[in-house]
């Protein structure tokens, strides 16, 4: 019986090879034509991706240099537009759009626009930035924050500051953010989150800035709370 059996599995087994066997003659055309378009699929990649992405990406990197010189020194009509002899970050959006650097640039343009008050385009920009950076990642939340709260959408911006935090839990951006958490609460008269937030800078981050004259957040809190 264990030998007819076996002999069954020979035979299913055959059956199957022969009918996968067919099939692939019959479709071989198909096969072939699908073969093809894969192998055209990563050769286009390939070739897009060093002969085109490449050099754009070089380009946008030199082409932006100028922007963020005149960023580091508060020029920030400068960073944004450029000029007649250099881009600024709009320019190197627009030019170089699916570069890392048109990607940065995002960062860079939503913060100028931050500090030059134009809130609503600051957001614009800054959710369209694709962060990988852990620590700009954190910054660029905590100044989409900033922009909510400017704009008078204090939940917004809480939801922002909180992301921050969570992004990059370390000694110096983190407290920063609890902090600004902290504030948005009492503004609100959200007495009792605000005097969470204070006190979990006081608990994790003793040492920061924030920590060290985070007793008075604290005690003033408190203060409204008790009466």
């Amino acid at each position: 019986m264990a030998k007819d059996n076996q002999e069954e599995v020979i035979v299913d087994v055959e059956q199957a090879y022969s009918k996968s066997e067919q099939w692939i003659i019959e479709n071989q055309k198909s096969l072939s034509i699908i073969a093809g378009v894969v192998l055209l699929l990563i050769l286009s990649y390939f070739a897009y991706n060093n002969f085109y992405l490449m050099p754009q990406e070089e380009e946008a990197r030199e082409m932006m240099w100028p922007a963020e010189k005149a960023f580091g020194e508060d020029s920030l009509q400068l960073a944004l537009n450029g000029n007649a002899g250099a881009y600024g970050f709009l320019d190197i959006i627009d030019e170089y759009g699916m570069t890392q650097s048109a990607n940065l640039a995002h960062y860079y343009a939503g913060v100028c626009y931050l500090r030059s008050g134009d809130y609503e385009s600051a957001i614009e920009y800054l959710e369209d930035f694709d962060c990988n950076d852990v620590m700009i990642c954190a910054v660029a939340l905590g100044a989409t924050g900033d922009a909510y709260m400017e704009l008078g959408q204090v939940d917004r911006a809480i939801g922002y500051y909180n992301n921050a935090v969570e992004h990059n839990d370390n000694n110096l951006t983190a407290p920063i953010y609890l902090m600004k958490v902290g504030r948005a609460y009492e503004e609100v008269g959200d007495l009792e989150d605000a005097l969470n937030a204070y006190k979990e800078i006081k608990a994790q981050y003793p040492t920061s800035s924030e920590g060290s004259g985070i007793d008075k957040f604290i005690a003033r809190v408190e203060g409204k709370i008790a009466g």
